[in-house]
């Protein structure tokens, strides 16, 4: 992406570290391709993987400095020369355009969303990455039916609350995981069955719910509990393997599958949006869900972008229930 004249501030850093290194100044306007858009940011969604960028863990093209972010909110301000069907003013938003940690973006056509008039631009920077995730683990990793038995891990996380609800939505029954007593409420009010606490015997927890049965389907995130997981999953069940937030898992043997009929799958969102289709039909899916009532975005706790540093370490604090976001 070019860049034009200096003028806009952007969340910058020149060398990888803590939250310290982030910085708040101007930088240069980018300069649009005739096949994109310019966008005036008003909302920005904080993600984990922000924190890895940051940290070096993800490798980021490019010299110095770096903008942050992915994923957002705003109104056309300018548009490119071969771009149709888009005027100025028009909200749209967005789950995968690099640099969004700054006052203007520029996204190519094909990775914009329209966004309805009802959802707020804080709606869709609270939902967007997580929402879509939410989505395609539920039709797409495992299509939920009416009456499964669900294991959500981490379910006060932001994926996890939105699981929880489209897991409901779709008829099943949940039994959330988390940390602390204080979620517990959280995901409860989110529509889980049951709830169990990690300190505790929540494998036991689990099968006596369920009868000793176990769950059908275990969504899991955290990655060093996944055998865990195997264990109370009932045969013929699947694990959903997306996330390894408390880290790595351990090698699976094949024999454990074949001998319980267990099935273990994997997701990432960049294999499901692969077109400008397959972003906004799924992305008008969970907009319609909010405009009815039957999904709800959890309050976001929401920075001053130039107080990015504060933003990051709330977030890797772990004290965060719902979604942060950064206001330019």
């Amino acid at each position: 992406m070019k860049r034009g004249y200096k003028n806009l501030k952007a969340l910058v850093f020149n060398t990888y570290g803590g939250p310290e290194v982030l910085e708040y100044h101007e930088i240069m306007d980018p300069i649009i391709g005739p096949d994109q858009i310019l966008v005036r940011m008003k909302a920005i969604g904080l993600n984990f993987a922000d924190i890895y960028r940051r940290k070096g863990n993800y490798h980021l093209a490019g010299k110095p400095p770096y903008i942050l972010g992915y994923e957002g909110a705003g109104i056309v301000e300018k548009v490119g020369a071969e771009v149709q069907g888009i005027s100025l003013g028009d909200r749209i938003a967005f789950a995968d355009v690099p640099f969004a940690n700054a006052e203007l973006v520029a996204v190519p056509y094909e990775k914009l969303i329209p966004l309805p008039e009802l959802v707020s631009f804080e709606q869709a920077a609270s939902i967007l990455l997580q929402g879509l995730t939410a989505h395609y683990l539920t039709s797409d990793s495992y299509a939920v039916k009416n009456n499964d038995v669900i294991l959500v891990h981490a379910a006060a996380g932001g994926v996890g609350q939105l699981l929880v609800q489209i897991v409901k939505l779709l008829g099943g029954r949940v039994i959330g995981l988390t940390s602390s007593l204080e979620k517990v409420e959280v995901i409860k009010k989110a529509g889980a069955d049951f709830v169990a606490l990690y300190k505790d015997d929540w494998k036991q927890k689990v099968l006596e719910v369920t009868n000793g049965k176990g769950v059908d389907i275990v969504y899991e995130s955290v990655g060093s509990t996944l055998m865990d997981s195997f264990a109370v999953t009932r045969i013929g069940g699947t694990v959903v393997f997306y996330g390894m937030s408390g880290g790595d898992p351990v090698p699976v043997d094949p024999r454990m599958l074949m001998d319980a009929s267990k099935t273990l799958t994997g997701g990432d969102l960049w294999n499901v949006l692969t077109s400008m289709e397959e972003r906004i039909t799924r992305s008008n899916e969970l907009f319609r869900w909010i405009e009815e009532g039957k999904l709800k975005v959890s309050e976001p706790t929401t920075f001053a972008l130039k107080e990015g540093q504060e933003a990051h370490r709330y977030l890797e604090s772990r004290k965060s229930t719902g979604k942060i976001l950064l206001i330019p």
